[in-house]
């Protein structure tokens, strides 16, 4: 599509989500225009119902400028409006697997990303000097410093909302800690999560490590510490214009490395339990998600759109034929990440 105007979006360098997106659209070299959220001219754009980062500013069926959010759904409409350089294999078992990985890094990596900013000194320190910054520049120190305090309170009792407390914190960092090392392991023997070309759970994870891997000093310090291979990955997937896949590039489901076992076997261990009791909180109207990670209790608000993010994941194994489920349950079965759809 040549003659297709530059897509807008308004969002934040410690989005992760816009961060997503950013390189989504540099690699499959989708024209942009990019507002940070605070700029004067998203004021003149449609208002998004749920403010969130990053908006896009879409046409809708009648031509109608939108606004619409939520990253992963934002994947799939590219994909069907703009050819070439896809992010989704072609594989249904693959593209299954990439969806799930994707799924896992947007609403549990993310909860990591949430803890280390706002659990420990240094980085609330950082964050709160540095994100208020990226709102505006030109403004007293003394403003600044009044946002920066205002944000971080904001922030820091919101932590409750993604599961991070005292009991919940170690079960946190402890599965940052082995997703690194396993992630680090099976970069040693491809560069992508599913092959030598990136799809959209690459994004995803790259996402989350922007902040993890490259701006929060605890998470910065042990990635750097023990995978320094991830912190060179995170800039190397910042702009992956140059790249030219290939159809041959993902790596078949019967030839992944080991590696790839280990990282849903993470997914399995944290993952699993907190979606399967967050729906069951959802569905008995409950005010808390109680379950067991790693043997310690877990407690958490109800979080709905989670809920909606196991049911698109139910319906995508549900589709799956014969051939994509003999695939793919093996892997799952191994990996406890088949308790999802049982």
């Amino acid at each position: 599509m040549p003659d297709r105007q530059p897509i807008a979006l308004s969002g934040s360098p410690g989005s992760p989500y816009t961060r997503k997106m950013l390189a989504l659209l540099r690699y499959r070299r989708i024209p942009y225009r990019y507002l940070m959220a605070n700029s004067p001219a998203v004021a003149d754009l449609p208002q998004p119902k749920v403010r969130l980062l990053p908006t896009f500013y879409l046409p809708d069926e009648a031509g109608a400028l939108q606004a619409v959010v939520d990253s992963t759904p934002l994947i799939r409409r590219l994909e069907r409006e703009v050819e070439g350089r896809s992010v989704i294999p072609d594989d249904p078992a693959l593209a299954f697997l990439d969806e799930l990985i994707e799924d896992y890094a947007d609403e549990w990596l993310t909860k990591a990303m949430f803890h280390y900013r706002w659990a420990y000194a240094d980085d609330i320190d950082r964050a709160g000097r540095i994100l208020p910054a990226w709102s505006g520049l030109s403004i007293p120190d003394e403003t600044l410093a009044q946002r920066g305090e205002m944000f971080s309170r904001r922030q820091i009792d919101r932590l409750y909302v993604v599961g991070s407390n005292p009991v919940t914190g170690p079960v946190i960092e402890a599965s940052y800690r082995r997703f690194l090392e396993a992630f680090e392991a099976h970069l040693t023997h491809q560069p992508y999560l599913l092959g030598r070309r990136p799809g959209a759970s690459d994004f995803a994870v790259y996402g989350q490590l922007t902040q993890l891997a490259q701006f929060d000093p605890t998470p910065m310090a042990l990635t750097l510490k023990i995978a320094p291979r991830v912190f060179a990955w995170v800039s190397l997937m910042e702009d992956a214009s140059g790249l030219e896949p290939q159809a041959g590039d993902w790596t078949p489901l019967a030839d992944q490395p080991e590696t790839l076992g280990a990282l849903l076997a993470e997914m399995g261990r944290v993952y699993v339990p907190v979606m399967l009791a967050n729906a069951q909180a959802l569905a008995d109207g409950a005010p808390e998600v109680r379950t067991e990670v790693d043997g310690l209790a877990w407690t958490q608000s109800p979080f709905p759109y989670q809920g909606k993010c196991l049911q698109w994941l139910r319906a995508s194994y549900a589709k799956l034929d014969a051939d994509a489920r003999s695939a793919v349950d093996p892997l799952l079965d191994r990996s406890g990440l088949m308790a999802i759809f049982a």
